[in-house]
């Protein structure tokens, strides 16, 4: 059950995220016709038995990366100092402390200064989770908590200024459209919303001539 695949910063490796099984598993990526191999032995990284491993993201140094875990609500960090391989240096959690409802975490991302990282929660929170990121460790510190405003958050996204972040509420029918506050990662309603029919994926086409 891959639920992602990511490039390493350096474009050498590609880092696949296996929900099925728990793992994230590493190939190396030859640049000429682009074939996938394994890492002898082959290389993977286990998460907890039923975490559900979803999506991953690099932090823009390339010092670290993060992994959302669907089933147990928390995300992994990593350090990826000694690339291709991972070091879990942090779990943590999505979700509020005294949080007794369903979990079904979905979306990762970093805002674009590497700053903050965000998450979406599904199940019964409908919530995102901010994180401001420690520039020496990678260690998250949990700095707030938003509703989405919608139901089912798939999956969000930021513009390219990265003053906005703009959410796909997938069972709402819409995207919401929040201002970012770029010295404490909070979110502001815009009041602004796009309609869309179970919007699942968001994202921004640039540099267009």
């Amino acid at each position: 059950h891959v639920h992602c695949t990511v490039f390493s910063p350096d474009n050498k490796y590609l880092y696949v995220v296996d929900l099925g099984i728990d793992q994230v598993i590493t190939y190396t990526l030859a640049g000429v016709n682009g074939r996938l191999n394994v890492i002898p032995p082959p290389y993977f990284v286990n998460t907890k038995a039923g975490a559900g491993p979803r999506h991953f993201v690099f932090h823009p140094s390339g010092k670290f990366s993060y992994l959302i875990e669907e089933l147990s609500g928390a995300v992994s960090v990593y350090s990826a100092a000694k690339s291709p391989y991972l070091e879990l240096v942090q779990h943590i959690s999505t979700h509020p402390a005294d949080y007794k409802g369903a979990i079904a975490s979905a979306d990762i991302h970093i805002s674009p200064d590497g700053k903050f990282l965000y998450t979406s929660n599904r199940g019964e929170s409908n919530s995102l989770a901010i994180f401001k990121i420690d520039e020496t460790s990678g260690k998250l510190t949990h700095v707030g908590q938003h509703p989405t405003l919608g139901k089912k958050p798939r999956n969000f996204n930021f513009d390219p200024s990265g003053n906005f972040l703009l959410v796909a509420n997938q069972e709402s029918d819409e995207i919401v459209i929040f201002k970012r506050d770029l010295n404490t990662g909070l979110l502001t309603d815009t009041g602004k919303r796009v309609t869309v029919g179970k919007p699942v994926c968001i994202q921004w086409l640039t540099d267009v001539k």
